[in-house]
């Protein structure tokens, strides 16, 4: 997955950049989510995949399924991504291209995974501490796994903070391991 993300990295930058000049980073970023979506599907994997089809024709009905959705400079990047064979990369190009817009917004997205289900006043005591700590806005989901026992896991980017049961028994069991 590495060289895809080598591969994707200059489309997504040249596209953030373009999106930005025009303030359009927004508009860019839903079509972007689509056109994802639409090449993740299974009969349009297996169309982008096909060696009987040429890169442009490829392209062609991929753009023809998106329709209205995209714009002109989509349709642009589509055509480009075929003539340089590289229509497999849609959906690294938008993950890489949604990180930009986040550091350009300094939005941290944040996953909370809690033994139980977290109530609106502790999210929001909790987005406001990792906002305070990561001194950035904070775009928090949560979900309930119930393995924890109790307290949470926190994901924050390349960040991970374990404060959850499980968590501290392991560390309890390794300390007692090497002593």
């Amino acid at each position: 997955m590495a060289e895809l993300a080598t591969l994707a990295r200059p489309y997504s930058k040249a596209v953030f950049e373009l999106a930005k000049s025009q303030g359009r980073l927004d508009a860019w970023a839903r079509m972007l989510e689509l056109l994802a979506a639409i090449a993740g599907q299974q009969p349009v994997r297996q169309l982008l995949d096909s060696p009987e089809l040429t890169d442009s024709a490829k392209a062609q009905r991929l753009v023809r399924i998106c329709g209205d959705d995209i714009d002109d400079r989509g349709r642009a990047l589509i055509n480009l991504l075929a003539v340089n064979k590289r229509l497999a990369l849609i959906g690294e190009l938008r993950e890489q291209f949604d990180e930009l817009k986040a550091q350009e917004e300094q939005m941290l997205d944040v996953e909370v995974v809690s033994a139980y289900e977290l109530t609106s006043a502790q999210a929001d005591m909790l987005r406001g501490a990792l906002q305070r700590k990561f001194q950035r806005e904070v775009n928090m989901t949560s979900r309930v796994d119930t393995g924890l026992v109790g307290g949470a896991l926190i994901r924050a980017g390349d960040t991970v903070i374990d404060g959850s049961v499980r968590g501290r028994l392991a560390k309890l069991v390794e300390a007692l391991q090497r002593a």
